[in-house]
């Protein structure tokens, strides 16, 4: 039997993350179902996927496959990121994982990546009124974009993922000042390109996309801002507050945290630095969170490819 539904699966380096949906006529996305595993690819090191996690990594695509075969699902676009570009033993993962699920995993190269997360965050927000800096931090890699109602004007894909920031600089509990200062020096350097993309396109709007953003989200929503189907604007007079909680906390006092995830305990505290460095970095004034990102994106494009086809066969 065959369904109108289609189904992408986002293999990254901290989650993986199912998505079940049919494209509707006016262009939105009909949500029929929705799955992250924390997979933790990286928890041994980016170079090489060790044992226990490449064992959770087909473990949580063989799952998937059940719950694409109970939803009928054909149509299904896998894509590995940061991760499994990077790893030694990625294209093994890829090969092991056909073979046990049957699930063919596309490898893309971070603009690739940072292309479909344009697509996807520019879907979700309203027409946009100023230039944006949208941002999407992921385990492995973090994609920024620099865009307006003229177009895209600027987007790369850094290996800057959480996973990366907090094996290299959070080693104490709480993080130190000293892992904080060489944290910043490192992402002074890395992120010159980014400090000369907003040089020539000055965008003061930040908007992010999954992780760490929707913790954000949840605790900072702006209740008194218009409300949007698939953004939402945050309060920034509670972000200085809720960063240093965050920041000065220990692990166990972050889990006791409300609305912070259990598997991003670890992480949200070089999330935070990371998104308070690019906010000075940009003069960010304003906050819009963005239910849409890279999964959003490739159903989208693939609906914008079937349009195409059907245009040519007219």
């Amino acid at each position: 039997m065959t369904t109108d539904l289609r189904a992408v699966i986002d293999l990254g380096t901290n989650t993986f993350h199912l998505l079940i949906g049919r494209l509707l006529n006016d262009g939105r996305i009909e949500e029929v179902y929705r799955e992250r595993v924390f997979v933790k690819l990286a928890s041994g090191g980016i170079k090489l996927i060790g044992p226990d996690p490449f064992a959770r990594g087909i473990a949580a695509l063989n799952h998937f496959r059940k719950i694409l075969e109970e939803y009928e699902v054909e149509q299904v676009t896998a894509i590995g990121t940061a991760a499994l570009r990077t790893a030694s033993n990625g294209e093994v993962f890829v090969r092991t994982a056909e073979v046990e699920s049957g699930i063919i995993i596309h490898l893309v190269p971070g603009d690739t990546e940072a292309a479909y997360i344009t697509r996807g965050v520019l879907a979700a927000l309203p027409p946009l009124e100023d230039r944006i800096l949208i941002m999407d931090i992921g385990g492995g890699s973090t994609e920024y974009i620099i865009a307006s109602a003229e177009g895209v004007h600027w987007r790369r894909s850094f290996p800057l993922g959480v996973a990366v920031l907090q094996r290299l600089f959070h080693h104490t509990d709480p993080i130190s000042e000293e892992e904080i200062r060489l944290l910043e020096v490192f992402l002074d350097e890395q992120l010159l390109p980014l400090q000369d993309a907003l040089e020539e396109y000055p965008a003061h709007h930040l908007v992010g996309a999954a992780g760490t953003f929707d913790v954000m989200a949840d605790v900072l929503l702006d209740r008194e801002a218009q409300a949007h189907v698939t953004s939402h604007r945050l309060a920034l007079a509670g972000l200085e507050e809720l960063h240093f909680a965050i920041i000065a906390a220990t692990a166990e006092e972050r889990l006791a945290m409300p609305g912070i995830p259990p598997e991003r305990v670890d992480l949200i505290v070089v999330a935070m630095l990371l998104i308070r460095h690019t906010m000075q970095l940009a003069g960010i004034r304003k906050i819009t969170v963005s239910d849409y990102a890279m999964k959003e994106g490739i159903l989208l494009e693939e609906a914008d490819s079937i349009s195409a086809s059907d245009q040519n066969l007219e």
